[in-house]
This record gives C-alpha cells, structure tokens and sequence, in this order.
C-alpha cells in the first residue's frame, strides 16, 4: 500500500516471555512453534501504518479461538521507513518479528532478490489457497520456482473521495454520479479544482497535494517503472509522463493545500476540512474516517475516479526465515487473509479484497460515513477494470524519489526539469 498508509508509533520489538522469566530479545531462535513454559505462544506483528486488523478486533477473534496465542502488532508511520529498517534487520538476523507486512511495491524485491530470507509458504500448504486470490496479487509473491512468499491482504482500487459541503459551500454539484461525468478525465477534475479554488472556503484548497495526482495516475497504467520483461523504462514512459505532466499542471493551477503526506500537518487537515477532494484508494475510507473522526461522518462522499480505474497499494503478510513462531505465524496469517476475514475488513474498514470469494461477499455494501456512498460497486467495478500491473524490483524506490521531485515543484519552487534530474539522480543512488 505504497503504501502509505496511516501511522501510530514508531517501531517497537516487543519480544516473548523465556522459560526463565526473562525478556528474550525480539531476534527470536530461528525455531519453528517454539512454545513458552506456559504453553502460551507470544505472535508479534510487525506492519506500517493500518493494516486495520486491530482497528475491526480481527486480533482479539483469533485470540478467543486460540487461547494460547497472543498478538502483539508494531507499526511504523511511513513505510519507507519501515522497509529501512525491515532490511537492516534481515542482513543482521534478528530483531524480525513472526509475521512482517510487505507493500506490494516491494514484494517484488522479496521475489525476486530476498527469497532466502523468508519462509516459503508452500511448505504449511499455502498452494491449497491459490484459488482464493486474485492471478496478480498471488502472482506477484511467487518466485520463478514456485516459492510463495506472502499471503495476500488487500488491494487499492481508487476512486475520488470529497467533502460536499465544501463543494455545496463552493457552488459545485455534490452528487457522485453528477462529479464522475465532470471529472471523467484528469484535466474535468483540474477544471473543476480550478472553479472550486474561485469560491472555496477560507483554508480549503481542492486537493491534497500534487503528489496524489501522480500516484494515481501512474496506478492506471500496466506498466510504470518496468516492462513486462523486468527492463527499466521510467524515463520513457508514458504513465510516469502523463502522470508528472498532470500534477506539474495542478501545481501551476494553484489546486493544492501543499500538504505533504503521513504528516502531522495532513493528518490535522482531515479534521480542519482544509481540502475538498482526495483521490483514495479504498484502504483510504478507514484513514479518512480516523482522522477526520465523528465530526466527517456524513460530510464525505465517493465517487468514480477520473480516467480509466487504477490501483494504488495492496500488501503482502510474510514470515521471516528468523521468526521465532513459524508454524503459528503461517496458521495467524492463513486466517487474517481468508475470504471471511477480508470481507469484514472491507464493511468494518474500508481495505479492498484480495480474495476473489471475498469480493463477491462485499459487492452490495455501502457506508454510511460516506454518505451511504455504494463502495462495493465503486471500489469492486475499479477493481475489476484496473490494469494488472508490472512490478519490479525497484518499484517503491522509484516512485519515492519522483514524488520526492513532486514536493519540490510544489514546496520549493523548484523548475520541473531542475526536479526531474533530481529524482533521476535519487533513483540512480536508490537502486544503484
């Protein structure tokens, strides 16, 4: 997701009771179902932002069901910082939890590069729950030779989430049918962002910041970063073109509050209503509806998202070979990415299925936060339409230092060919 999800505290380790009594350190023994002397097992958790399966009380379900199992979940708030500090910790051995999230911008290079350093799953019999995902999304964590790296949690079809009163308070039209024949292409929604900036509410801009109009757009193409034969191709091509052009566009339109991402300043903004539209994925709803609390409830709407569908985000649950609780871990993860686990996930949350059998579960749901908006037809015919994207190796560290280029266009003043060769050289230090 990439993700970029939302954030609650730094990094912690929280390791297992020993035998002993004493507090082992979170590297864990490398074994498989090591138990207390109790007999109780101690899962950790570690993800980046929401995964949501707190939030929906998935944790305390599984935990009545296990009585020997105790979950105890990490996050970071940004996960290029997570990532970071997730490969410092493989190269060293130690300080791994049992179960780590994988963006799907990254699972890639868990395929591809670092497939020794996670369990493959075939071996707890994951290949019997092939039928249940998406070709793509299980695709993507199988290695050449069949590996199968990570179990599935969400995916991120997009569509435009927005506040009507501000658009009502503004002179524009609030209904989502109404918005989505406005907006049916990026350059309808920047004309529209420009008649809203002409009567907007004091503080309110139309969007976020450039840098939402890239992600999006980049995710309704196939291929980005890399063709399908793994050959880079960022500087050619057309999704990260169009993708740049448009936001350099909304830049020069003065559309944006400026704001930077999985910041205090951003998150703050939900809640001061200091924009009007968000291009959200549906992982999005369940971030939306805790920043802007009980106050949004009601103001918020969704509706189709400009252009052909995309995706944005999506993560994987794998297991480090160092995990101390393998076996358990793989039957945790098994159940938090099962049809039934998923669908609540959605209802509860807003974190899109990655399992077919879960999609079909959640087509007819709506959210009355959202003004009753139909997100299962929303979000499940985006999910439907949106490309199967290439994935490469790189994929997170390119788009990184590209919307890195976006903030100094719109922060810095910076001239878009003096921050294109600057995220050119950032990739080129990134990836090597």
């Amino acid at each position: 997701m990439s993700t970029a999800r939302a954030a609650r505290r730094i990094l912690i380790r929280l390791g297992a009771m020993a035998a002993a009594g004493t507090l082992l350190a979170a590297c864990g023994s490398g074994s498989t179902g090591a138990q207390d002397s109790n007999g109780k097992v101690t899962l950790t958790v570690d993800l980046f932002g929401t995964f949501g399966f707190k939030e929906a009380g998935l944790y305390k379900e599984y935990e009545k069901s296990h009585p020997n199992v105790t979950i105890k979940q990490t996050d970071t708030q940004e996960e290029k910082n997570y990532w970071k500090a997730l490969q410092t910790r493989l190269a060293g051995g130690g300080g791994l939890a049992d179960v780590q999230g994988i963006e799907i911008g990254r699972i890639a290079s868990v395929a591809q590069r670092q497939s020794d350093k996670f369990e493959d799953l075939n071996q707890y019999g994951a290949g019997k729950l092939k039928a249940n995902f998406t070709d793509s999304k299980w695709g993507a964590a199988t290695t050449k030779s069949g590996q199968v790296m990570g179990l599935g949690t969400d995916n991120g079809p997009g569509a435009i989430c927005y506040r009507t009163d501000l658009l009502k308070k503004a002179g524009l039209p609030t209904d989502r049918e109404e918005l989505a024949k406005k907006w049916s292409t990026w350059d309808g929604y920047l004309d529209l962002g420009k008649q809203y900036m002409k009567n907007a509410p004091a503080k309110t801009a139309w969007i976020d910041s450039i840098r939402s109009i890239y992600t999006n757009v980049a995710g309704q193409y196939k291929e980005r970063y890399y063709d399908s034969s793994g050959k880079l191709i960022y500087q050619d091509s057309p999704a990260v073109k169009e993708a740049w052009d448009l936001s350099v566009k909304a830049d020069r339109a003065g559309v944006s509050a400026e704001l930077a991402q999985w910041t205090p300043p951003w998150n703050q903004a939900f809640a001061a209503g200091s924009f009007a539209t968000l291009p959200c994925p549906a992982w999005m709803l369940g971030y939306i509806k805790g920043q802007a609390g009980d106050a949004g409830k009601g103001k918020w709407d969704i509706a189709k998202m400009p252009g052909v569908p995309g995706n944005w985000g999506g993560s994987y649950l794998s297991i480090p070979k160092a995990a101390k609780h393998k076996k358990e871990a793989y039957e945790l993860i098994e159940w938090l990415t099962a049809p039934e686990q998923q669908a609540k996930l959605f209802t509860e949350i807003g974190n899109f299925p990655s399992s077919v059998p879960a999609i079909a579960k959640v087509a007819d749901t709506k959210d009355p936060y959202f003004s009753g908006a139909p997100i299962g037809k929303i979000f499940g015919d985006a999910a439907k339409q949106a490309p199967v994207q290439v994935l490469g190796v790189n994929d997170q560290d390119i788009q990184e230092q590209i919307t890195a280029g976006l903030f100094e266009i719109e922060k810095k003043g910076t001239s878009p060919d003096t921050a294109w060769k600057h995220a050119e050289k950032g990739i080129e230090n990134a990836i090597g």
